[in-house]
């Protein structure tokens, strides 16, 4: 029926686990420092840096019209897929250094149908585990929502624009930040990230109903982590999670403290992202 968006079902994907080997080089860790304008970070990868690493580069005629890949092993098969980014956990029993041959082992964790707001939603987990000389050393698993839709249609109203009210923020560490369309071109391409929501305005807003450029998930998540990193803490476990989108130009602050609590606050109160470290 028109108008009914088509239920999501998965029986049967079981993608199998993919292992990849890469030699852990200095250049990208010291590029990402230059986007944070911090100095670059020396032998050990800080947590969640190892997003530089092992990145696919699909070709062009590969992607889909929103600029992800259209296929891949871990890519749900559902129609007109939309993804988000929702989360993930990291636990390092050593850190990822410069220099060291790792293999990165990817499996399907686990996935999960639930209802929302716009339809139903494809939940994935999607597991990581980091190996050198045969041994596990780090062990990361991202969660990713997906929807089902026209990509071609636009939002029944037009998005409201950002607010741009700074946020209030009263924690132990905070780092205040704005993201212009700039960093986020620099981080998409660090990462190898072509989804349209972070540089094409009218994409971004016409198609998927955001009120502006989107700021990376793993980005905030990075930006958290920079709070403990900066204060001195060796964090060895962590987990995350995104609420709300920040969008390009808005002034947002990570927060957090010793407690081994973190957020990014955004404008109107709105907490973007939550985390907990160890």
């Amino acid at each position: 029926m028109k108008g009914v968006r088509p239920v999501i079902d998965v029986a049967g994907w079981a993608p199998e686990a993919r292992e990849t080997t890469e030699v852990i080089g200095a250049a990208p860790a010291a590029a990402l420092a230059g986007v944070l304008d911090v100095p670059p970070p020396g032998e050990e990868l800080p947590p969640l840096w190892q997003w530089l690493h092992f990145l696919e580069r699909p070709a062009q005629r590969e992607l889909g019209a929103d600029g992800h890949p259209r296929d891949g092993r871990f890519l749900p098969p559902i129609p007109d897929r939309r993804r988000m980014f929702a989360g993930g956990r990291f636990r390092a029993a050593e850190p990822l250094r410069v220099g060291d041959t790792v293999t990165r082992r990817d499996e399907l964790a686990a996935t999960a149908v639930k209802a929302g707001r716009t339809g139903e939603l494809l939940f994935v987990t999607v597991r990581h585990t980091f190996l050198r000389d045969g041994a596990e050393i780090a062990v990361e698993e991202q969660d990713l929502v997906y929807r089902s839709g026209d990509a071609a249609a636009p939002p029944a109203e037009p998005p409201a624009g950002p607010s741009f009210e700074p946020p209030a923020v009263a924690a132990p560490w905070t780092l205040p930040m704005a993201a212009d369309p700039v960093l986020l071109f620099r981080f998409s391409a660090l990462t190898y990230n072509a989804h349209r929501i972070h540089y094409d305005e009218r994409y971004a807003t016409a198609v998927e109903g955001h009120a502006g450029l989107v700021v990376h998930g793993p980005l905030l998540a990075i930006l958290c982590l920079e709070l403990p990193r900066r204060a001195g803490v060796r964090v060895r476990e962590l987990a995350f999670r995104a609420r709300r989108p920040v969008f390009a130009g808005q002034p947002f602050a990570a927060a957090g403290g010793p407690d081994g609590t973190l957020s990014i606050e955004a404008p109107g109160g709105v907490t973007a992202m939550t985390a907990t470290f160890s």
